[in-house]
């Protein structure tokens, strides 16, 4: 049924069980996984604060490379757990870029025929103030998701 699952996590518990649930369900059917990580742009609100709009260029430096490194470390720790279940996983992290709308672009261009990601459950104004990636991932989909709430 599905050959190719997307998996998304951004290395938090919430997306550990997202990633245990499409790691199993792809073992339990012979399917590969590619495991996405996006980071997104450096805060315009934290750039603002700066002096006037001027974000100086070492700050934008240290925090993309905080970023490569902590998208490494979680890509790392989930293809081995993909591994250790007999799972083919690629691993892959895009940078500088919207969640809901990066998973959207890569699960169609790499034919994944499943997204599988993890949902905070939050209602009401939390969910208005933090939104919700999962649901603008569903709501925008034309391929299946799967989403394991936390």
């Amino acid at each position: 049924m599905y050959n190719h699952i997307l998996i998304t996590t951004d290395g938090s518990e919430n997306a550990g069980l997202g990633l245990e649930h499409g790691i199993a369900l792809a073992s339990s059917i012979g399917a590969a996984v590619t495991i996405l990580t996006v980071t997104p742009p450096f805060p315009i609100a934290a750039a603002a604060m700066g002096a006037g709009a001027y974000t100086p260029a070492a700050v934008l430096e240290g925090y993309d490379q905080a970023q490569r490194e902590t998208a490494e470390r979680i890509l790392e720790a989930a293809a081995e757990r993909a591994r250790h279940a007999g799972v083919s996983a690629t691993a892959l992290h895009v940078p500088d870029a919207t969640p809901a709308d990066t998973i959207l672009e890569r699960a169609e261009a790499l034919g994944c025929d499943l997204i599988c990601m993890a949902s905070h459950g939050r209602r009401g104004l939390k969910r208005m103030l933090l939104g919700s990636q999962a649901t603008e991932v569903v709501t925008r989909s034309s391929i299946p998701v799967l989403v394991v709430r936390a």
